[in-house]
């Protein structure tokens, strides 16, 4: 049983105005999602709201309510103030956050997913391949909720895969080797280069990407492969990828 108060570190994934001058804000915490309200924030005189921005990460002193519980402090830990004045960056943050909700139950416990998405908005604040940072994020997120595309294995027969497999099937959850795939006629073809990318952003750190120069093509086709396993798996696009797609095109 939580305290009556209690302190947790967050991520400030949504807000919407409540009320004549409250805010309901949607959380993520290492302790899950989370639905509280910020009373009196969009007032002129108050003191939390500067701390409870978008995308901000932050310290929470909340108060157990009996719908949702009331924030009655916050100590920003970073504003990410790059991200929320960058439309490109912007759009991308919307997604990474829709991505969590999709992925997350309220109060499903999982330091593991929270610390993924500090360390993904803290890239998409300074990185200049926030496309990227997405994709690795994409395959990260994917393998914590358990559904880690094969592109090592065949994901039929689970044969190591050489570097001629060219399908990747959204339905069975990854590359086919070239016996297997006619087990999936929709599977979607996939050039060398996007191949190799998919491994490699799949096991290396976020702080290597900075020095990858690829084409256009390579990053559209590795996006289209994740977007359609995605798809697969949520039975829909998610509603940032419009939004995404228009502000990555603009950039």
């Amino acid at each position: 049983m939580r305290e009556r108060i209690y302190r947790t570190e967050a991520l400030i994934l949504r807000r919407s105005d409540f009320g004549e001058a409250d805010r309901l804000l949607l959380l993520a915490t290492p302790g899950g999602k989370r639905r509280v309200v910020a009373k009196g924030v969009r007032k002129t005189t108050s003191k939390l709201a500067g701390h409870l921005e978008l995308f901000t990460h932050t310290t929470l002193l909340l108060a157990v309510g009996r719908n949702l519980d009331i924030v009655t402090q916050s100590q920003t830990l970073s504003g990410h103030t790059t991200l929320r004045t960058s439309l490109p960056r912007l759009s991308c943050a919307y997604y990474a956050a829709e991505l969590y909700d999709r992925f997350t139950e309220e109060d499903d416990e999982s330091q593991q997913i929270f610390t993924l998405l500090v360390a993904i908005l803290a890239a998409l604040d300074q990185s200049s391949n926030p496309d990227l940072v997405l994709r690795a994020y994409e395959l990260r997120l994917l393998h914590l909720a358990g559904y880690r595309p094969h592109l090592h294995y065949c994901a039929v027969c689970h044969v190591r895969l050489s570097e001629d497999a060219d399908r990747f099937s959204p339905v069975l959850g990854g590359m086919l080797c070239p016996r297997d795939q006619d087990a999936d006629r929709a599977a979607l073809p996939v050039s060398g280069a996007a191949f190799r990318l998919l491994r490699y952003l799949q096991t290396q750190p976020l702080t290597v990407f900075e020095a990858l120069r690829l084409s256009t093509q390579v990053r559209g086709e590795t996006a289209h492969l994740l977007r359609a396993y995605l798809r697969q798996l949520l039975e829909r696009d998610l509603k940032s990828v419009a939004f995404l797609d228009e502000a990555m095109r603009v950039e």
